[in-house]
């Protein structure tokens, strides 16, 4: 129908190409912004575009255009060795790709990425809090804000009836018009086939909750006990009826069916401490933004797996059925995601940290009998147990759990070089874990040669490592 032979194929995508590289510069000199390439992924175009922006003083239209070269699913052509004929297929290589970042009078700073090559895909990148921003300033409401987070809103409750806003926008129009400015040449390309049209999905969505503290102490005085909540408390189960899963109430336990991968992790990044749990592909974050925010938050990869009452295309009747990635149930996912932050903020409203010390300590103080022999007493204050008591608090082993030998990098200053050291090394670093096993600080992974640590353990720990730190001012004051 394009009147392109197969033959001619690779001649025809590359001089299309070319028209596409050309319309994007001319785009950029046309408004008078930079152009940039860059030949390789890695780039922070984001970060780079707010820099250009605020020294040019950009408060509507193009920023720039970048050129990276990044992979991509393209379409190419193969000989069919059984019929010997040419045949179109998709396969994973590299092209060149060109972002339009715009101060959208809508969605603020936004980006429109462009592939060069067939099938010519495109992704529309938008953030709710710079659209918020936008909708803010012609509300005349004030607020400050940091990076990808707002510290304080004139009007709270305004802020969130916009932001609720959002959610009944005539999205086909809005992203029709970002693909018309950044890129024109869709309308040619298309032209041969009347009724053929970008298909709008989402690829991925993020909806995140905040809370706003009304200073930063007020969140450090709080935010450790939440994460020691979430790491503690929330089991797999708990993670999955956070994002709508279903889980069995007569065993309380995954269904055996549910092939995907649960996990949580423990990270500092330059915005926060993050909790990440993962159920396959969509995962729920925790994040302490800016020393001031606290925000929860859903990301969707896999919307597939959440079903919702609606109708099917053509059809009138309802049922319930999977929800999409199409456009038409982004209201809904945004619903979805919103629920998953409230349960998983009711939950973390349950931390609770007003167990005495000493009810806390007394036990470890204590020689006890496990499985028939005798364990001494431990003392949190003393240097060696302190220290091994700090290592195993450590977040990182909070998930996964350590093991034997990340115990021995505590009590060795330096590794073992011969079989006997390893084995003197690692005896010890076994009568360790036995002993903190006996206290029932550390409970054994089934099936693994890992230990985490138990959550009365993780309690216990908490409490006396923070009063290790605790000069005689503040612990009186906790006495008072």
């Amino acid at each position: 129908m394009a009147g392109v032979y197969l033959k001619d194929f690779a001649d025809y995508a590359q001089a299309m190409s070319g028209r596409i590289r050309e319309a994007a510069v001319q785009s950029a000199a046309a408004a008078g912004r930079p152009y940039r390439y860059f030949g390789q992924a890695g780039v922070n175009k984001l970060d780079l575009a707010r820099r250009i922006a605020a020294d040019d003083r950009v408060r509507d239209g193009l920023i720039g255009v970048f050129a990276v070269v990044e992979p991509c699913m393209a379409t190419t052509i193969r000989l069919d060795q059984e019929s010997g004929l040419l045949t179109p297929a998709l396969q994973f290589r590299k092209c060149l790709h060109f972002y339009h970042y715009f101060q959208d009078p809508t969605f603020g700073c936004c980006h429109v990425r462009v592939q060069s090559w067939m099938p010519y895909s495109i992704e529309i990148w938008i953030n709710g809090r710079e659209w918020l921003a936008r909708q803010m300033d012609r509300a005349g409401l004030g607020y400050l804000q940091r990076g990808n987070c707002f510290t304080h809103l004139q009007d709270p409750r305004a802020a969130q009836r916009l932001l609720d806003r959002q959610h009944t926008l005539n999205w086909d129009k809005h992203l029709q018009r970002l693909l018309d400015q950044a890129h024109p040449l869709h309308r040619s390309i298309t032209a041969p086939f009347p009724t053929l049209r970008y298909y709008w999905s989402v690829h991925e969505s993020e909806y995140a909750t905040d809370v706003m503290f009304t200073t930063p102490a007020a969140l450090e005085a709080v935010y450790p006990r939440l994460l020691q909540h979430g790491l503690s408390t929330f089991a797999s189960v708990d993670i999955m009826r956070f994002l709508g899963h279903v889980v069995p109430a007569r065993s309380g336990r995954v269904n055996g069916r549910f092939k995907a991968e649960l996990n949580s992790t423990y990270r500092h990044r330059p915005e926060g401490v993050r909790l990440k749990h993962q159920v396959g592909q969509n995962t729920m974050k925790m994040y302490d933004k800016q020393g001031q925010v606290l925000r929860v938050e859903t990301t969707l990869n896999a919307p597939e797996v959440f079903k919702i009452w609606r109708s099917a295309a053509g059809r009138k009747r309802k049922r319930w059925r999977r929800l999409r990635r199409t456009i038409a149930d982004l209201s809904t996912r945004a619903q979805i995601s919103q629920n998953a932050n409230r349960r998983y903020l009711h939950a973390l409203a349950a931390t609770r940290g007003h167990v005495p010390l000493a009810e806390l300590a007394a036990p470890l103080s204590r020689p006890v009998h496990w499985q028939g022999r005798r364990y001494r007493a431990l003392n949190p204050f003393a240097a060696a147990d302190a220290a091994v008591l700090a290592l195993i608090n450590r977040g990182e082993f909070a998930v996964e759990g350590l093991r034997n030998a990340d115990l021995q990098r505590a009590l060795f200053q330096t590794p073992a070089r011969t079989p006997q050291e390893k084995r003197r090394h690692s005896a010890a670093a076994g009568r360790w874990l036995r002993l903190l096993r006996a206290h029932g600080l550390l409970h054994k992974v089934p099936g693994r040669h890992r230990y985490i640590v138990s959550p009365k353990g993780r309690l216990a720990l908490t409490a006396l490592l923070t009063a290790q730190h605790a000069d005689i001012e503040q612990l009186t004051k906790l006495a008072a």
